[in-house]
This record gives structure tokens, sequence and C-alpha cells, in this order.
């Protein structure tokens, strides 16, 4: 795991921060979720195996929330958010479960329905924005093609709004540097540009995929309050997926931790953060230096996240968990509640 800012002093801080909008977030339990994720199971089949990379996952979103979802590479995360916006490629496939946007079912939609939804009503934000950009056409008219695609402007509209979005994003001089190229902008002014064209045709929903990972530390800021200001300004609901705690800390409203394509634990980011209830939880979070504690060396997680094809039965963290016992190693636990959050663990059962 790697902190742009390491101190878990500063993490909390930041969280208790976050606490009044967890709050809110709880409060709007009783608001429609614009997402819903039921029991989503997603594989790869191949000659020999099929390997299932997310295994049962649920989880809603409503309007205006910033759901952060985080773990390990290799847990499921990145996997969970393009299945929601229907980017699985061939031969994976969603193999159970369902996904609702709003009350219609969107995981069984034909191709070009899904494109239509994809732009329109979600939005996606990459790790890397020059995959997002062509670098053969301005970012001008990268943005106009998109909103002419979903919305029904002219070609004057769709300029004018191009120019709005490129100022809303922070795009310093949008009139003149609507005309230039990918390449022309820095790191973190491409990834302004990526969530200009994600923002295009006003989607409910906006799935980011580690979108500060390649930027340095002050341009990954800038970002997190442009995201942040977005879900406040319109209502926009969010998939923020990340390794990074730091970033979950900052901007998320509630955290799902994955491990081995399963939600290991689920809840409010600060109750999460300072009570972990999970052990893998738990060793994420010890694994982040404090400036307060004196220590020569930070703690870890033995071993290393299962491969696809061979998780282990019973709890697939059980052969790192320092808690393990012989149930652990026999049956698989599902999220039951611990206070404020959902934990998958039998050390809750009593």
């Amino acid at each position: 795991m790697t902190l742009p800012i390491p101190e878990v002093d500063r993490l909390q801080q930041r969280s208790d921060r976050a606490a009044p909008i967890a709050g809110r977030a709880t409060l709007a339990n009783t608001v429609a979720p614009l997402l819903t994720v039921e029991e989503l199971r997603v594989e790869f089949p191949s000659r020999d195996v099929t390997l299932v990379a997310v295994d049962g996952v649920s989880f809603s979103i409503t309007p205006g929330e910033v759901l952060g979802v985080v773990g390990e590479s290799g847990a499921g995360k990145s996997v969970t958010g393009a299945a929601v916006i229907g980017l699985i490629d061939p031969p994976g496939r969603i193999a159970g479960g369902r996904i609702m946007l709003g009350d219609r079912r969107i995981d069984n939609l034909p191709p070009e329905a899904m494109r239509r939804v994809r732009g329109r009503e979600i939005g996606a934000v990459f790790q890397d924005p020059l995959t997002s950009l062509n670098p053969l056409y301005t970012v001008g008219r990268q943005l106009i093609e998109t909103i002419t695609t979903h919305l029904d402007l002219s070609p004057r509209a769709a300029h004018k709004r191009a120019l709005e979005l490129l100022a809303e994003v922070g795009i310093p001089a949008p009139k003149r540097r609507i005309d230039q190229y990918p390449h022309q902008f820095s790191g973190g002014m491409r990834q302004r540009v990526v969530i200009a064209l994600a923002l295009a045709a006003s989607p409910k929903l906006i799935i980011a995929d580690e979108p500060t990972t390649a930027l340095d530390v002050s341009i990954q800021a800038q970002i997190i309050m442009l995201l942040k200001r977005l879900c406040r300004d319109h209502g926009t609901a969010v998939m923020l997926i990340t390794h990074d705690m730091g970033v979950i800390a900052e901007t998320a409203d509630r955290v799902a931790v994955m491990y081995a394509g399963r939600i290991v634990e689920i809840g409010p980011v600060s109750d999460v953060i300072h009570r972990p209830a999970h052990p893998y939880t738990r060793g994420l979070m010890g694994s982040i230096p404090s400036i307060a504690a004196d220590r020569e060396s930070l703690a870890q997680i033995d071993g290393t996240m299962p491969r696809l094809n061979a998780i282990p039965p019973g709890c697939a963290f059980h052969p790192r968990c320092p808690h393990v016992f012989d149930r652990c190693r026999r049956e698989r636990p599902e999220l039951m509640p611990v206070g404020p959050t959902f934990a998958a663990c039998w050390l809750h059962v009593h």
C-alpha cells in the first residue's frame, strides 16, 4: 500500500472531517439507491478452469454519495467497476447476480443499449488519461463528439458545452486550450479533461478507477477536491476504486474493503478507519506509517493475495490471518453486522 501522505494521524483527522458526510449518507438510506449491485459474480473461463474474479459482491450507492472500494492488486476492485459499466472483455462474463441502475436492470442489456447507458448515465474515469484520450484529435473535438453522441445539441451548442466543462474542471484559458491535443496537457490537466469527458452528458454515476494513482501528491489533492465538488454540486454518485486509504479517507462517505473477489468489510469511512472489524482491514491500517508512534518497523500482512485458481476454502484470508482458528479454514463467512459496519469474519460470532 502506498499513500500520498503517509501519516496515519492525518488519515484519521481526514476521516473525522468526513464523518458528517458519512452520517448524512447513513441517513440517506431512506433515499432510493442510484446503483444496486446484488450477488455479482464475474468469471473468466479458460480451457482448463473457470476463474472467479468477483464472487457474490453486493453494495449500493445513493445519489451524491462516494463509495470507496479498496484492496490490494487482484482483489477484484477494477473487475467490479468494469462489470458495472459493461466493459468485461470476452471470454469474461457476468455469471450471476444483477446490476440495477435506479429501477432498471443493466447487466443483461444488449451491447448497443449498454453503449447508450455508458456515457449518458454512467461516466468513467480511468487511471491513465492517455488511454482514454485519442492523441490524434484535439480535446475539443473529443468532447464535442461525446456531447453530440449522447445529447441532442447543435455543433455550436456542443462547443459551448465543451468550453463550460473545461472551465468547470479547472482547465485555465479553455477557449485557447480546447483546440490543443492531449500531449500538450500535463498529466493532471489530462485527467481533468478525462473527468470533463465523463461529465459531458451529465451522468448520474461516475466509475473512477484509480483516478489519482499516476499523479503527484498536489495534483492528487486537486483531483480529489474536484470529485467532491461534483458530488456536492450535481448530486453525482461516485464509485471510487483505489488501493490508497489516504484517498479513501479524504474522499469517500463509505468504504468497501475487498479481498480475493469478495467484500470483507463495508461501512462508514470513519468507522472502518478508526475501528476496523476485519483482520485484513486492520492489517491495511497497521501498515501505514505514523509520525506519532515510535517504532522501528511497520506492521505487515504476511503472505500474498491468493491466485484466482488457488483461493483457499473457508475464509480466503485465513492463511494470512493472525487470528485464524478451525472454523475459518472450513466455512466461508458472510458479511455480518459489527457495530456500524459489516464484516465477513467469524471472530464476531459469539
